[in-house]
């Protein structure tokens, strides 16, 4: 993919961007009660768990208590029924993995993949925040990877923040470099190190260079914690428009095609066809969350449509069970 953009689409963040984010980060929430339907996987739902539960006491069993509770080696020490109870986790960590990678500069529209990705995680860093949970990262790019610690309240919200504008900034079209497809496989490697049990990984990424080593990843992640992926992408992947001969620049790399070819874009659009087919499938037989954002819109905008309204759906949904 050419790293070119056209004037209008936004090619970097600054801090202050991510800062004023604060204000938008409302009406939509990434760990919701019900369950949440990926439009990559259509109806197909997907369910976060929510936060966790944590041990607080031994207590004497009473008639009625969930027998499911007792723990029996307390029974049999102590010479009489004891329940373990739980109370909700305090909070819950989050952690974002945010792609900054070369093949992330570009964007047709809107913005950058790469401005969107950053936006994207300052949204999701304010409402966790805002909701008390800890909120950590792994940015990652050509130019290294920074690890942010899950951190509770606004702690975090700095180091996150100054190491997405560090790697957004360092982008640029006339980079030699190829991109490095091998770099999403070594930040999730770093995953368990930052979140073990009970926590929400979310992975913002437009994919590339995801394989059978990436399954195995995520899924190694899942049989203790949560994970949702945002999915970012520009119209341009999807359909290649026939403007004739032009030009595609890759670093110091350039390539000259025929778009009119229909062949041409009929493989150009296979290939991101095959890629997105590949999240579908894997979403639908791990029952992870896929939300799809593009570089054609407003961010917040995207988020409060893919997340807002379904909750909006489910509360109201849950409203109507209780009065009937």
């Amino acid at each position: 993919m050419a790293r070119n953009s056209p004037p209008e689409a936004r090619a970097h963040i600054t801090l202050d961007d991510l800062l004023r984010l604060d204000h938008r980060a409302k009406g939509f929430s990434f760990l919701p009660k019900q369950p949440v339907h990926s439009l990559l996987a259509g109806r197909h739902a997907s369910r976060l768990r929510g936060r966790g539960l944590e041990f607080e006491e031994l207590r004497h069993y009473y008639e009625g208590d969930d027998v499911r509770a007792i723990d029996w080696r307390a029974t049999a020490r102590l010479g009489e029924t004891q329940l373990r109870v739980y109370g909700e986790e305090r909070d819950r960590p989050v952690l974002l993995l945010v792609d900054q990678r070369l093949g992330m500069f570009f964007g047709s529209r809107h913005a950058m993949k790469s401005v969107i990705a950053a936006e994207a995680a300052a949204l999701a860093a304010w409402r966790v925040v805002s909701l008390g949970d800890r909120v950590g990262g792994i940015v990652f790019s050509e130019n290294g990877m920074d690890e942010i610690r899950p951190r509770a309240r606004r702690a975090a919200i700095g180091p996150l923040f100054e190491a997405i504008v560090r790697h957004n900034r360092a982008l640029r079209a006339d980079d030699p470099r190829p991109c490095d497809p091998g770099l999403l496989n070594a930040a999730l490697a770093k995953v368990p190190q930052l979140l073990r049990h009970d926590g929400l990984l979310t992975l913002i990424t437009d994919a590339a260079g995801a394989d059978a080593e990436t399954v195995r990843l995520v899924t190694q992640m899942m049989a203790h914690n949560d994970v949702l992926m945002i999915f970012v992408s520009d119209p341009l992947e999807a359909s290649l428009p026939d403007i004739g001969r032009t030009v595609l620049a890759e670093g110091l790399r350039q390539i000259e095609i025929d778009s009119s070819a229909r062949g041409l874009r009929g493989d150009f659009a296979a290939t991101f066809a095959e890629r997105r087919n590949a999240i579908d499938g894997f979403s639908k037989r791990r029952a992870i969350p896929v939300l799809p954002l593009t570089t054609g819109r407003d961010t917040a905008d995207q988020l409060r449509e893919l997340l807002g309204r379904r909750l909006t759906r489910s509360v109201s949904a849950d409203h109507r069970a209780r009065a009937g």
